[in-house]
């Protein structure tokens, strides 16, 4: 009897324990903290941890915009990699877990708001880069050509899986995809595109098309 008490007392010590972090875990001091009672799974501060991890569309996002036929080779080298399947970011950045990826998304949203992944031969990529650059827009688009790349076969892949989107061109919009060419005219005919842009830090100079 004495052992089954001891239990049912262990087991609720347990149950409020748990229930206690889940509850103030992100608000307890922070030596309580370095004791290490905070490394429970389940924590509340380890499920938002989570849910903060970096959109898995930067990581391909970092991987085309960094201007290095290398890096054309690090998807397409891979022989057990399935793009139709979640990819680890780290597998975009050729193995380096210790890069910061909150600051590359940041770094990604400034520097290439708008990036178009497009084919050569596609009429339709070429009639939504020749409406882009009708607008004049700084940054400008950053144009990936997917079919000239080695990659291009895995691309296509992760871009169906990661926006829902199969087919080119794909414009990205601040790491969301509009859609394809079609999408890009129907905001220029409505006359929301430049406002869309604006709000995705993009300077339209070409004050005749807003």
């Amino acid at each position: 009897m004495s052992t089954r008490r001891t239990l049912i007392r262990l087991l609720l010590l347990v149950f409020v324990v748990s229930a206690f972090i889940w509850t103030f875990g992100s608000h307890l001091p922070e030596s309580w903290k370095d004791t290490g009672i905070l490394a429970y799974p389940l924590s509340r501060a380890n499920i938002l941890r989570a849910q903060k991890q970096t959109n898995e569309l930067y990581g391909l996002l970092y991987l085309v915009t960094t201007d290095s036929e290398e890096n054309q080779h690090i998807l397409a080298d891979r022989v057990d990699l399935d793009p139709s399947e979640p990819i680890a970011l780290e597998v975009y950045a050729a193995g380096n877990k210790a890069l910061d990826w909150t600051a590359k998304t940041e770094e990604i949203n400034s520097k290439y708001p708008v990036i178009v992944f497009s084919k050569t031969f596609c009429p339709f990529s070429k009639k939504a880069k020749e409406l882009l650059t009708r607008y004049d827009l700084q940054p400008p688009p950053k144009i990936i050509e997917v079919d000239i790349r080695a990659d291009s076969s895995t691309l296509k892949v992760l871009l169906t899986r990661l926006t829902h989107h199969s087919t080119f061109p794909n414009v990205i919009i601040r790491g969301k995809s509009i859609g394809g060419s079609d999408d890009l005219q129907a905001l220029h005919k409505n006359h929301t595109l430049s406002d869309l842009l604006k709000e995705a830090g993009v300077s339209v100079q070409n004050k005749e098309v807003q």
